[in-house]
């Protein structure tokens, strides 16, 4: 058992697991991040975004690769159109912040209804699949294919530049001023209208690269998005609101629990693991293991 926990292997799974993690939260962090708005469909944006890939694939062609500035540039138009359409007034509204929450979490609940409806009806209940970049590489005892080694790469460079982004442009710090104290970045100047359309755009753009990623490495359906929305709650929560760096921590967190977990006991205990590190983040980390300093 200790040669298993201390193989490469499971190292290797756990960091490929944890990069997608990160930037399915990276996603819903900045929506929440601006707007409070408890996006619970999150995850059937990661199921669109495979969809996405699988048929570019199947019937144009299309290398994932070559798909996913084709998926991010998507996700960003259907995330800007969704609050220009859908959020924007409800947020000019005079309502208090808890009833804004609240609606949010219905008219999201609804929409994460519509897309695995609308999905199953056009795409049909069946798991898709396909095989892209599937050869194996041996590094030692490691061995890895090149698809996952792909998603690795992708998917923690976006990340990284997210974070860079945040931290050196104007943008992005004036995202990050929206995200610590709201009414004062408005006072200083920063257009909150244009940072929250921003982080639409940007929260759903990154969960449509996320699930053309995740296309490449399992089997996807309908209702496969759940789960992804459940791992980008523990790893804001574990992270923190706002704190990106943080999140990428978590989710490595996560998938560690998620990867050794299963490695311990069996496959079927994953959704126990990923949905009891779920409960246990909200009892006991409400504000945040990682990022609590910089909330204080």
């Amino acid at each position: 058992m200790a040669e298993a926990l201390l193989s490469g292997q499971l190292l290797f799974s756990t960091l490929v697991i944890g990069s997608v993690y990160a930037l399915v939260a990276l996603g819903l962090n900045l929506v929440y991040g601006t707007l409070r708005l408890l996006n619970v469909a999150h995850g059937d944006l990661v199921m669109l975004g495979a969809y996405g890939a699988f048929w570019l694939f199947t019937l144009g062609g299309w290398s994932p690769l070559l798909a996913l500035p084709v998926l991010a540039l998507g996700g960003a138009v259907f995330g800007y159109l969704t609050y220009r359409g859908l959020f924007r007034r409800m947020l000019q509204g005079d309502g208090a912040p808890q009833r804004l929450e609240a609606n949010s979490l219905l008219l999201f609940f609804g929409l994460s209804i519509l897309f695995q409806n609308l999905a199953a009806h056009y795409f049909t209940v069946t798991p898709r699949a396909y095989q892209y970049l599937d050869q194996v590489w041996r590094w030692g005892e490691v061995a890895m294919t090149a698809n996952r080694l792909l998603v690795l790469v992708v998917a923690s460079g976006l990340c990284l530049l997210v974070v860079l982004f945040l931290r050196f442009q104007v943008t992005g710090l004036a995202l990050q001023a929206v995200i610590q104290r709201r009414e004062a970045a408005q006072i200083v100047g920063v257009n909150v209208e244009r940072v929250q359309a921003l982080s639409f755009a940007v929260g759903f753009g990154s969960a449509a690269v996320a699930g053309g990623l995740v296309s490449m490495l399992e089997q996807f359906s309908p209702f496969s998005g759940f789960p992804f929305t459940i791992a980008a709650f523990v790893v804001v929560i574990l992270g923190g609101l706002g704190n990106v760096f943080a999140g990428m921590v978590a989710a490595l967190l996560l998938a560690m629990i998620e990867t050794y977990g299963v490695a311990l006991t069996s496959p079927t205990y994953r959704s126990i693991l990923l949905y009891g590190t779920f409960v246990l983040a909200l009892l006991l980390f409400p504000r945040g293991l990682l990022g609590r300093r910089q909330l204080r």
